[in-house]
């Protein structure tokens, strides 16, 4: 382990990094992500909360959930008040319960929905100012993503979900700056995080619900790595690069780069903003779709062939491939080929679409296409994520749109979703007060008071 850095443990390493990023070190765009990701991931669980995942997630964490006033964790959206730890897991269950959670490419992760939960339920326990609450999370995001870029591989991608190796550790580090643990402190949460990683990508195939709950693991654990690491628990400082360590058990080398934190452009900034909601890699190929299906020429009856080209990495991720049958909801929108059809059939990419999964037309647009990788696409990834999408039509016309990378959801769709979403959930003037309150979160003294703002029932949000 002595890699030019006194024989430190990786762990120790991104501690001090960790612990060294004070407020004064946040860049202004930085600050509006961490608000912009708050939005995204509030507007989320709003809209799914009816959803049977979150339902379930929330009766979990809600069994024996204190009474109104008691101290402990809000479920976003209820009146439940229940241990940190279950309020995390359920704001992560309902946070990706649409599958439109914010990305960071280059790691395959959702740090968002993993991290922000975790930091906002131990928020609730401690006063903490707002400034903390924002440099915490960038630095849940910073070594989230750079621990996922240097150990995620489409070998690994094949077997295990990244937000569930990546989402803890983010979240217990981030948790460790908000509650100034000390470099001690902080590299026991990374290390108990990172032997609580794991989620299996079995679901893929079938649509099982194993993929919603990943997240809620990763922040749960997060909470309680942090908490543990607060009483004085002692984590083996080389759990990260160690001979039995992280990277270790998955034949990889670590990278003792992961420590460098925010050198350069800081990678909460590389995050981007689902605008469907369906699976990061078949975001591009449906835009594309959507742009052939708005073209005047466009004769959806006539089409005798589909050709969709992707990079290699959407290709071979579990169950992006998938041509059907599709008989759960997540089938659906992990598939590139069921969401290209379904965006040609409606002309839309919404959630409306996951209702065709019996339609004879996305059926038979299903049986037209051929997936195929694209050597220049595969190779720009990812940086850039592109597709193309070529539709042949039986009079020998064809229309086809190519895209270098996606579009992500502008920072006015992601608030006007959350604006929407929030009113309905909580009415207009807690809905108001929410957004105002996020939006002056650096001057906040007491970040706790989120809670209340994102509750329902007579909970005061004052």
């Amino acid at each position: 382990m002595d890699d030019g850095a006194g024989g430190l443990p990786l762990a120790v390493r991104v501690a001090e990094a960790a612990c060294r990023f004070r407020w004064e070190d946040v860049p202004p765009a930085v600050t509006a992500k961490v608000k912009l990701c708050l939005f995204d991931l509030l507007s989320g669980a709003f809209e799914s909360r009816d959803l049977p995942w979150s339902r379930e997630a929330v009766a979990v964490a809600s069994d024996g959930a204190r009474p109104e006033g008691a101290r402990g964790a809000t479920i976003i959206g209820t009146s439940f008040v229940v241990p940190p730890g279950e309020a995390a897991f359920a704001n992560a269950v309902m946070g990706h319960g649409l599958v439109r959670e914010d990305m960071h490419a280059g790691a395959v992760s959702h740090l968002g929905v993993a991290l922000l939960p975790a930091v906002m339920a131990l928020a609730e326990q401690e006063r903490v100012s707002g400034r903390d609450f924002i440099a915490a999370a960038a630095v849940g995001y910073e070594v989230g993503a750079r621990l996922g870029l240097a150990l995620m591989d489409r070998q690994i991608t094949r077997y295990y979900r990244p937000t569930g190796i990546t989402g803890p550790i983010a979240a217990a580090i981030a948790g460790a700056r908000l509650m100034r643990l000390g470099v001690d402190g902080a590299t026991s949460a990374i290390a108990l995080a990172a032997n609580m990683t794991g989620g299996l990508n079995e679901w893929a195939a079938t649509g099982g619900s194993d993929m919603y709950f990943h997240p809620g693991q990763a922040a749960r654990s997060g909470v309680t790595a942090t908490r543990l690491a607060a009483l004085g628990a002692f984590g083996a400082p080389a759990a990260l690069d160690g001979p039995a360590g992280l990277f270790a058990a998955h034949g990889k080398i670590a990278d003792p780069s992961i420590a460098e934190l925010f050198v350069g452009k800081p990678e909460i900034l590389a995050v981007y903003h689902k605008a469907a909601p369906v699976c990061n890699f078949a975001q591009t190929a449906t835009q594309a779709a959507l742009a052939i299906a708005a073209d005047p020429d466009f004769d959806r009856q006539a089409i005798s062939g589909i050709t969709v080209r992707v990079p290699a990495a959407a290709a071979e991720y579990p169950g992006c491939a998938l041509a059907g049958p599709f008989e759960r909801t997540l089938q659906a929108k992990m598939s590139i080929l069921f969401n290209v059809s379904a965006a040609l059939r409606t002309g839309v990419a919404a959630e409306s679409n996951f209702n065709l999964l019996r339609d004879a037309e996305v059926a038979r647009l299903l049986r037209l296409i051929t997936l195929e990788t694209d050597e220049t696409m595969t190779a720009a990834f990812p940086a850039k994520q592109g597709a193309e999408v070529e539709v042949r039509f039986a009079n020998d016309t064809v229309l086809s749109h190519r895209l270098d990378d996606l579009a992500p959801a502008t920072p006015e769709a992601v608030r006007l979703r959350f604006r929407e979403s929030a009113r309905e959930v909580v009415g207009g003037s807690r809905a108001a007060a929410l957004e105002a309150f996020i939006d002056g979160l650096e001057t906040v003294t007491d970040t706790g008071r989120l809670g209340a703002l994102m509750a329902t029932g007579r909970r005061s949000a004052a």
